[in-house]
């Protein structure tokens, strides 16, 4: 099954997406940010809608670190990126770790799903963060060990995604045709009956 860009599915006729939430669409991971700053209510809101997602036995296990611009964590979390993210990740007002809680509360029995949790309540954060005009961009390539110990992290929390928050800024203040060539690329999605079966590699049929 080919993958389709946003462009070309959008202009698809009879499409069902007329019916998806706005933020989804609007929701993408640049790479360019502006240097203007989100206001502490803006953030508190992104919190608030992570605070709302499902979890396992209702855990909640997900912690957020978060770093605005200027703070020591701030320069934790940045210092602890790959160099090719360095290009451009510090430029973003705000860099946030998350992480996730590995037992449960309630028996301490291991959380299988903690790091999934984390991903919903992450997912909910940057739909919001869509919905109120920001954007931001989840990186996986980091020290774990090093931002670990600099931050203090238990050994009981595992480490998901530093994630960028911001506004969008001009694609053509990032380092290298690389970076800018990835900014300017048409976002890819594959196609429903490549994703959604009804028996293995057998596409549903939705209409």
């Amino acid at each position: 099954m080919s993958v389709i860009a946003e462009s070309e599915e959008k202009s698809t006729p009879n499409r069902i997406s007329e019916s998806v939430l706005t933020a989804i669409y609007q929701r993408w991971s640049p790479r360019a940010f502006a240097s203007r700053n989100v206001s502490d209510h803006d953030l508190a809101s992104l919190f608030e809608a992570a605070r709302w997602a499902p979890s396992s036995y209702n855990e909640q296990p997900w912690r957020f670190l978060v770093g605005q611009r200027g703070s020591v964590t701030y320069q934790e979390v940045a210092s602890s990126l790959i160099p090719f993210n360095q290009l451009w990740a510090p430029k973003a007002p705000v860099l946030v770790l998350g992480v996730t809680k590995s037992r449960f509360s309630h028996d301490n029995s291991a959380n299988g799903y903690a790091l999934y949790d984390l991903g919903a309540a992450t997912a909910l954060l940057v739909l919001q963060a869509a919905a109120q005009g920001l954007v931001a961009h989840q990186m996986g390539a980091f020290d774990h060990d090093k931002l670990r110990r600099a931050l203090a992290i238990p050994d009981e929390f595992l480490l998901g995604t530093v994630t960028a928050l911001g506004y969008a800024g001009d694609p053509s203040t990032l380092a290298n045709e690389r970076l800018l060539a990835q900014e300017r690329a048409p976002r890819m999605r594959k196609p429903l009956d490549s994703i959604v079966f009804t028996g293995w590699n057998q596409p549903a049929s939705l209409g």
